[in-house]
């Protein structure tokens, strides 16, 4: 398969970027690889000067801090798994706030679980705190919550994880960095006449077949969770690349042409994350509308609480509902930030009034347009609305 030339990251808005922990971490000592992370937050620091999102998906705290307590080999038992981690956070995110630190950028650490992407009143929590951060210019450090999550409650891999954050911030590109440099017809170790995969354009049963193999013994992550975090990431309309990261100014590396394999995205991250909302979440309660705020929705604006008049149904903050005009017929669905009882109370006042109301400072839009997908004859509505514009 040829090799396709991707636009240069810097033409990218939102970028992941998955660390793996053999390449910031010595496997011998358990030791910061420090010229390595430099280089990186080189390269970080290019990208951001040209207007670039980045949000970082690392691993490494095991890793540091199993040497910190003196543990040895990678921990078994899941106590001194997650009292490693404790150990290590602290220290992995000291090293990224030093080192961004130095080139006039700000880390903030995020540490998930599997329920916090899953459950969408947390999905949303997470998703609005990576976006402040990257609103004021920081740039997210995101590591699994290894000091809590259990075996059943956990990704299991940073893979998987990158790809769940690049799909919930809607990130336009994913890259991981790994300790090879794409994907091959077969294991390039064992097999010399393996072909390298420049370019993916759609994951196959093919391309799922060549996937395999274990991680380093630092990772979680084979290329089979590569291919898996390939199919959730390009699903929710981002491009993913797999390259090595055993080099110096890794992501330069990527622009100046080294080998990696790029996964062609399936539409783009807005175009993708309306589908989902609009076709794959089954409706908890219906809002209905007056006509401004009709109006106000196909202009491409939140829905406030100003423009609800009637609210039907019981649901949570983060469940999905239908917005229905006053005719009844549906308008959108979208993601509520309030629960039922409380938007109830909050329909049809203004925004200004919701913490004098509520007794406590919500969010202003009851359905914020990020959340929000157009269905049926408002959909079309729109798109003839914007071809005329």
């Amino acid at each position: 398969m040829a090799s396709v030339s991707f636009v240069p990251l810097s033409q990218h808005k939102r970028i992941v970027i998955k660390i793996g922990s053999s390449l910031l971490v010595d496997t011998q000592t358990g030791r910061l690889k420090q010229e390595w992370l430099a280089s990186l937050a080189d390269d970080l620091k290019g990208l951001a000067d040209k207007g670039c999102e980045l949000v970082l998906v690392s691993s490494g705290a095991i890793a540091m801090g199993r040497v910190v307590l003196g543990m040895g080999a990678r921990p078994e038992k899941l106590e001194d798994a997650q009292a490693a981690a404790a150990v290590g956070q602290i220290a992995l995110g000291r090293a990224y706030a030093e080192a961004l630190g130095a080139r006039d950028l700000v880390a903030g650490q995020v540490l998930l679980t599997l329920s916090d992407t899953e459950a969408r009143r947390r999905y949303l929590n997470a998703r609005a705190t990576i976006g402040t951060l990257l609103a004021r210019g920081a740039i997210p450090v995101v590591n699994e919550n290894d000091t809590v999550a259990t075996n059943e409650i956990r990704y299991g891999d940073n893979d998987r994880l990158a790809a769940r954050v690049a799909s919930m911030i809607g990130a336009d590109a994913l890259i991981l960095l790994s300790d090879i440099d794409g994907l091959y017809s077969g294991p390039p170790a064992r097999d010399p006449d393996a072909e390298h995969i420049g370019f993916v354009a759609s994951i196959t049963p093919e391309i799922e077949a060549m996937a395999g193999g274990e991680g380093s013994s630092l990772s979680r992550g084979g290329m089979r969770t590569k291919i898996d975090a390939a199919k959730m990431a390009t699903g929710a309309g981002a491009a993913m690349v797999i390259a090595s990261g055993k080099v110096l100014h890794p992501l330069a590396q990527i622009d100046a042409g080294a080998r990696c394999t790029w996964f062609a995205p399936d539409g783009n991250p807005e175009r993708a994350r309306k589908r989902w909302i609009a076709g794959s979440l089954d409706p908890h309660g219906d809002l209905v509308i007056d006509e401004g705020a009709q109006r106000a929705l196909l202009a491409g604006k939140s829905l406030l609480p100003a423009g609800i008049r009637q609210v039907h149904g019981r649901f949570e903050r983060g469940d999905a509902v239908r917005i229905l005009g006053l005719d009844g017929v549906e308008v959108a669905r979208g993601l509520v930030a309030y629960d039922s009882a409380d938007a109830a109370k909050i329909a049809g006042c203004k925004s200004a009034d919701i913490e004098a109301i509520l007794g406590y400072a919500g969010r202003n839009a009851m359905v914020h347009r990020d959340d929000m997908a157009l269905t049926g004859a408002a959909q079309s509505a729109e798109t003839h609305t914007r071809t005329l514009a």
